[in-house]
């Protein structure tokens, strides 16, 4: 009967540490820097069919 407790402290442990790790923050923190890249390309226009 004294081993019950002790596999509930177990298992509350078990659950705990799971949610821990799904509801804190990344811990690898190196995302790479990229910055902000220029457009380099043709504005999208929107054409009618007649148009060409």
């Amino acid at each position: 009967m004294a081993k019950i407790p002790e596999m509930f402290d177990r298992v509350t442990q078990f659950f705990s540490e799971a949610l821990t790790r799904i509801f804190s923050p990344p811990e690898d923190k190196d995302y790479p820097e990229i910055g902000v890249q220029p457009f380099e390309g043709d504005a999208y226009r929107k054409t009618s069919k007649g148009s060409d």
